[in-house]
Protein backbone atom coordinates (compact mmCIF):
# COMPACT_ATOMS: atom_id res chain seq x y z
CA UNK A 1 0.00 0.00 0.00
CA UNK A 2 2.84 2.37 0.79
CA UNK A 3 4.26 1.86 -2.75
CA UNK A 4 0.86 2.73 -4.30
CA UNK A 5 0.62 5.92 -2.23
CA UNK A 6 4.11 6.91 -3.29
CA UNK A 7 3.16 6.66 -7.02
CA UNK A 8 0.01 8.70 -6.46
CA UNK A 9 2.14 11.57 -5.16
CA UNK A 10 4.76 11.26 -7.90
CA UNK A 11 2.37 11.06 -10.85
CA UNK A 12 1.45 14.79 -10.84
CA UNK A 13 5.15 15.71 -10.66
CA UNK A 14 5.97 13.41 -13.59
CA UNK A 15 3.11 14.90 -15.62
CA UNK A 16 4.32 18.42 -14.86
CA UNK A 17 7.89 17.58 -15.93
CA UNK A 18 6.63 16.05 -19.19
CA UNK A 19 4.49 19.11 -19.89
CA UNK A 20 7.42 21.45 -19.25
CA UNK A 21 9.67 19.43 -21.55
CA UNK A 22 7.03 19.53 -24.31
CA UNK A 23 6.70 23.31 -23.97
CA UNK A 24 10.39 24.13 -24.19
CA UNK A 25 11.07 26.62 -26.92
CA UNK A 26 13.89 26.31 -29.43
CA UNK A 27 16.59 28.99 -29.43
CA UNK A 28 16.12 32.19 -31.39
CA UNK A 29 18.86 33.64 -33.58
CA UNK A 30 19.35 36.42 -30.99
CA UNK A 31 20.70 33.71 -28.65
CA UNK A 32 23.90 33.78 -30.75
CA UNK A 33 24.16 37.58 -31.19
CA UNK A 34 27.48 37.82 -29.33
CA UNK A 35 29.10 34.79 -30.97
CA UNK A 36 32.14 35.31 -33.17
CA UNK A 37 33.08 35.44 -35.94
CA UNK A 38 30.14 37.56 -37.06
CA UNK A 39 28.39 36.13 -40.10
CA UNK A 40 28.08 38.47 -43.07
CA UNK A 41 25.87 36.39 -45.36
CA UNK A 42 26.68 38.48 -48.43
CA UNK A 43 30.40 38.08 -47.85
CA UNK A 44 30.42 34.37 -46.96
CA UNK A 45 28.09 33.27 -49.77
CA UNK A 46 30.11 35.00 -52.47
CA UNK A 47 32.36 33.00 -54.79
CA UNK A 48 32.60 29.21 -54.98
CA UNK A 49 31.97 26.92 -52.03
CA UNK A 50 32.10 23.16 -51.60
CA UNK A 51 29.86 21.26 -49.22
CA UNK A 52 29.70 17.69 -47.95
CA UNK A 53 26.55 16.39 -46.34
CA UNK A 54 24.44 13.53 -45.10
CA UNK A 55 20.72 12.91 -44.76
CA UNK A 56 19.61 10.92 -41.71
CA UNK A 57 16.16 9.44 -41.24
CA UNK A 58 14.32 9.94 -37.95
CA UNK A 59 16.08 6.91 -36.41
CA UNK A 60 19.46 8.54 -37.12
CA UNK A 61 20.45 6.15 -39.91
CA UNK A 62 22.42 7.81 -42.72
CA UNK A 63 20.37 7.11 -45.85
CA UNK A 64 22.10 9.43 -48.31
CA UNK A 65 25.45 11.19 -48.66
CA UNK A 66 26.08 14.06 -51.06
CA UNK A 67 28.42 16.81 -52.19
CA UNK A 68 27.50 20.28 -53.39
CA UNK A 69 29.37 22.82 -55.49
CA UNK A 70 27.84 26.23 -54.86
CA UNK A 71 28.45 29.33 -57.01
CA UNK A 72 27.29 32.50 -55.27
CA UNK A 73 27.21 36.16 -56.21
CA UNK A 74 25.50 39.36 -55.07
CA UNK A 75 24.32 42.46 -56.87
CA UNK A 76 23.42 44.94 -54.18
CA UNK A 77 20.96 43.32 -51.78
CA UNK A 78 20.08 40.45 -54.16
CA UNK A 79 22.11 37.27 -54.27
CA UNK A 80 22.11 34.10 -56.36
CA UNK A 81 23.20 30.75 -54.94
CA UNK A 82 23.51 28.14 -57.68
CA UNK A 83 23.84 24.69 -56.05
CA UNK A 84 24.87 21.49 -57.90
CA UNK A 85 24.24 18.36 -55.81
CA UNK A 86 25.80 14.95 -56.48
CA UNK A 87 24.36 12.12 -54.37
CA UNK A 88 26.04 8.88 -53.30
CA UNK A 89 23.72 6.90 -55.60
CA UNK A 90 25.03 8.88 -58.61
CA UNK A 91 21.93 11.07 -59.04
CA UNK A 92 22.29 14.82 -59.47
CA UNK A 93 20.15 17.84 -58.65
CA UNK A 94 20.38 21.58 -59.12
CA UNK A 95 18.77 24.28 -57.00
CA UNK A 96 19.13 28.00 -57.68
CA UNK A 97 18.26 30.27 -54.79
CA UNK A 98 17.52 33.98 -55.10
CA UNK A 99 18.16 35.76 -51.81
CA UNK A 100 17.15 39.26 -50.93
CA UNK A 101 18.22 41.29 -47.92
CA UNK A 102 15.08 42.94 -46.49
CA UNK A 103 16.55 44.58 -43.37
CA UNK A 104 19.76 44.32 -41.33
CA UNK A 105 20.18 40.62 -40.55
CA UNK A 106 16.95 39.66 -42.38
CA UNK A 107 16.67 37.81 -45.67
CA UNK A 108 14.08 36.09 -47.80
CA UNK A 109 14.86 33.40 -50.32
CA UNK A 110 13.10 31.70 -53.20
CA UNK A 111 13.89 28.65 -55.32
CA UNK A 112 11.76 26.64 -57.75
CA UNK A 113 11.17 23.82 -55.24
CA UNK A 114 10.58 26.11 -52.23
CA UNK A 115 6.91 26.71 -51.47
CA UNK A 116 6.46 30.44 -50.89
CA UNK A 117 9.51 32.12 -49.39
CA UNK A 118 12.29 31.04 -47.06
CA UNK A 119 12.71 33.43 -44.15
CA UNK A 120 16.20 33.95 -42.73
CA UNK A 121 17.61 35.78 -39.76
CA UNK A 122 21.30 36.34 -38.98
CA UNK A 123 22.63 37.10 -35.48
CA UNK A 124 26.25 36.77 -34.42
CA UNK A 125 27.72 33.73 -36.15
CA UNK A 126 24.34 32.09 -36.79
CA UNK A 127 21.71 32.01 -39.52
CA UNK A 128 18.30 30.41 -39.15
CA UNK A 129 16.35 29.61 -42.35
CA UNK A 130 12.75 28.42 -42.21
CA UNK A 131 10.97 27.20 -45.34
CA UNK A 132 8.81 24.51 -46.94
CA UNK A 133 10.46 22.37 -49.61
CA UNK A 134 8.67 20.31 -52.27
CA UNK A 135 10.59 17.06 -51.74
CA UNK A 136 10.21 14.24 -54.28
CA UNK A 137 10.28 10.74 -52.73
CA UNK A 138 9.61 7.64 -54.83
CA UNK A 139 7.49 9.47 -57.40
CA UNK A 140 5.48 11.50 -54.87
CA UNK A 141 6.18 15.12 -53.90
CA UNK A 142 5.80 16.01 -50.21
CA UNK A 143 5.80 19.52 -48.76
CA UNK A 144 8.28 19.27 -45.89
CA UNK A 145 9.09 21.92 -43.27
CA UNK A 146 12.79 22.75 -42.93
CA UNK A 147 14.49 24.65 -40.15
CA UNK A 148 18.13 25.24 -41.06
CA UNK A 149 20.68 26.48 -38.57
CA UNK A 150 24.01 27.56 -40.02
CA UNK A 151 27.01 28.47 -37.84
CA UNK A 152 30.08 30.27 -39.16
CA UNK A 153 33.15 28.58 -37.66
CA UNK A 154 35.79 30.78 -39.31
CA UNK A 155 36.14 32.75 -42.56
CA UNK A 156 36.22 29.49 -44.59
CA UNK A 157 33.96 26.94 -42.81
CA UNK A 158 30.26 26.97 -41.97
CA UNK A 159 28.30 24.09 -40.43
CA UNK A 160 24.63 23.54 -41.26
CA UNK A 161 22.04 21.38 -39.49
CA UNK A 162 18.54 21.20 -40.96
CA UNK A 163 15.64 19.54 -39.17
CA UNK A 164 12.89 18.20 -41.42
CA UNK A 165 9.31 17.78 -40.22
CA UNK A 166 5.74 17.34 -41.41
CA UNK A 167 2.75 18.27 -39.23
CA UNK A 168 5.22 18.82 -36.38
CA UNK A 169 6.65 15.30 -36.53
CA UNK A 170 10.38 14.89 -37.15
CA UNK A 171 11.27 13.17 -40.42
CA UNK A 172 15.03 13.41 -40.34
CA UNK A 173 17.95 15.79 -40.53
CA UNK A 174 20.48 17.09 -43.01
CA UNK A 175 24.01 17.94 -41.87
CA UNK A 176 26.38 19.92 -44.10
CA UNK A 177 29.84 21.38 -43.89
CA UNK A 178 30.53 24.30 -46.26
CA UNK A 179 34.09 25.23 -47.24
CA UNK A 180 34.78 28.47 -49.05
CA UNK A 181 37.31 28.20 -51.86
CA UNK A 182 40.11 30.79 -51.91
CA UNK A 183 39.37 33.77 -54.15
CA UNK A 184 41.47 33.97 -57.32
CA UNK A 185 44.03 36.75 -57.26
CA UNK A 186 43.08 39.72 -59.47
Amino acid sequence: MHLMNNWKHRLPLAALLLALAACSTPPLPATYAQELPKLDLQQYFNGTLDAHGIFQDRSGKVVKRFTVVLHASWHGDTGTLDEDFTYSDGSRQRRVWTLRKTAPGRFIGTAPDVIGQAVGEVAGNALRWQYVLALPVDGTVYHVDFEDWMFLMDDKVMLNRAAMSKFGFGLGAVTLSFSKRPQAAP
